[in-house]
């Protein structure tokens, strides 16, 4: 698919795609006349670009983990520093975190949604104040 259907498909902008392309974070082919051409698995990957963003994590660390979500993993990081494991150690902790505060702020609004519905007063058709 071309760049303009990858933006449709994702909403990332083509803008984006292509800063995505210069940070390496995505690889499309190039056809004869020079146009990129993206495969279905970037659908999946500009996705997980956008969650990873969206948790604070900049690119050169996104760059480092997506072979990790890749099927089959072939997973080689010969330039892995301590620094960098410390900051991924870092930002792994927190994402458990706020998935943490996720998990207990649905399942209170779940609780809370399964009151409202207990008791409210059964709609009988005809009735005034009926739907």
């Amino acid at each position: 698919m071309r760049i303009g259907e990858l933006s449709r498909v994702t909403g990332v902008s083509r803008r984006l795609l292509r800063y995505y392309e210069e940070q390496g974070l995505i690889v499309p082919d190039r056809s004869m006349n020079g146009y990129r051409d993206y495969d279905e698995r970037y659908v999946d990957r500009v996705k997980q670009i956008r969650g990873l963003l969206a948790v604070g994590l900049p690119t050169r660390l996104i760059k480092q983990i997506l072979p990790c979500l890749d099927k089959p993993r072939s997973i080689h990081f010969p330039d892995a520093t301590p620094e960098m494991v410390a900051l991924l150690t870092s930002e792994r902790d927190k994402l458990t975190d706020r998935i943490e505060v996720l998990t207990r702020n649905r399942n209170a609004m779940t609780e809370y949604l399964a009151e409202v519905e207990h008791h409210r007063a059964p709609v009988v058709p005809g009735r005034p104040g009926s739907a």
